[in-house]
């Protein structure tokens, strides 16, 4: 059997709550796949960094935003997750204390923060790690 290449990403699940309501940070996808729909703030590693790091670096790349703290969530990695190939995404779960303002930026068009009763259809199986955040971050 051919061994086939394997690429790693990083995705970040990062909420925001108060007493009225709950929100989650999304990014409105740049270019294919899934070009202008909305997903969780996420790329590619990049050789030779730590997980947790590219996991900060592309949130802070497509969003402005900076995050002190990452807690590793999961990885996904079920074949045909990512019509571009073999991808194996290791997410990652965060939370901040405001409304912090976000931006689009890197391969990112809009970022914006939504409530997690009130979602877009997510790109990828991003809908699913996003469940699995909300057990784990609502416990």
């Amino acid at each position: 059997m051919a061994r086939q290449n394997i690429s790693v990403t990083t995705d970040c699940v990062i909420f925001f709550r108060n007493d009225k309501e709950s929100k989650v940070l999304l990014v409105k996808r740049k270019k294919v796949p899934f070009k202008d729909q909305w997903a969780l703030p996420g790329g590619f590693l990049e050789d030779e960094e730590p997980l947790e790091d590219g996991a900060k670096r592309e949130l802070e790349e497509e969003t402005g935003l900076k995050v002190q703290h990452l807690k590793q969530l999961q990885t996904f990695g079920t074949p045909g997750r990512d019509p571009r190939g073999r991808t194996i995404s290791v997410t990652y779960l965060g939370e901040v204390t405001s409304e912090e303002k976000v931006q689009g930026n890197d391969d990112a068009a809009e970022a914006g923060w939504f409530n997690i009763n009130d979602l877009p259809e997510l790109a990828f199986d991003h809908s699913e790690i996003l469940e699995v955040a909300r057990i784990e971050y609502f416990r």
